[in-house]
């Protein structure tokens, strides 16, 4: 197999525990997360290099011209964009990146980076989901409810990755076991094994 890391992209629902899972996978010196660019302020505490890169607009939008990232979005005034020398220089080093990223982005890498790995992560239910998000405390009705309708978008569009990992309640160390399961499979396929199976054919 190659030492080359993988690109592997994660999505998933407001409350379906990304962030968890993603703290105990990136436990192993396998894993790096993958670091953002953005042209929004630093908040406090936030430094650059580890929670994001802090960029100029004209220094981001230079880089856009330049093809310098895996994909970007506008959101609330400020640009956000995933930087392609930080992940191809972790990939060389044989480190696979993880991306936490929403559906639409993960589908704009997929055009462009379809050897990525995509994999979807949600709650065993939609009751469990709307659970996890009313018992958080810090939103209002409005905007769970806005929550639940952009999950059940993102939801719809699950069928599109190639894993489908459920983190149910109690569960979470299966959820991990899952994930290095699904990295370990999708590292089987006939492309990512092709460097071994044309010695076949030409070293015999």
């Amino acid at each position: 197999m190659s030492s080359v890391g993988r690109l592997i992209v994660v999505s998933g629902p407001s409350g379906s525990g990304k962030g968890t899972i993603l703290g105990e996978i990136l436990k192993s010196p396998d894993y790096v997360y993958s670091v953002s660019a953005t042209t929004r302020q630093p908040r406090q505490g936030e430094i650059d290099g580890k929670h994001y890169f802090f960029m100029q607009k004209t220094e981001f939008e230079e880089r856009i011209l330049q093809n310098g990232f895996i994909e970007y979005a506008e959101y609330n005034g400020n640009y956000y964009g995933t930087p392609v020398d930080f992940v191809n220089a972790n990939l060389k080093n044989g480190k696979n990146v993880v991306l936490e990223i929403e559906v639409q982005g993960a589908m704009q890498i997929k055009k462009t980076i379809p050897d990525a790995l995509f994999i979807f992560m949600t709650p065993e239910s939609r009751t469990e989901l709307e659970k996890r998000l009313r018992l958080r405390g810090s939103e209002d009705e409005q905007t769970i409810k806005r929550r639940l309708a952009i999950a059940d978008r993102e939801l719809s569009s699950s069928l599109l990755y190639d894993y489908v990992i459920f983190n149910e309640k109690g569960k979470q160390e299966k959820a991990v076991e899952d994930f290095f399961a699904a990295v370990r499979a999708s590292a089987l396929t006939p492309l990512h094994q092709y460097d071994r199976l044309k010695t076949y054919f030409y070293n015999d």
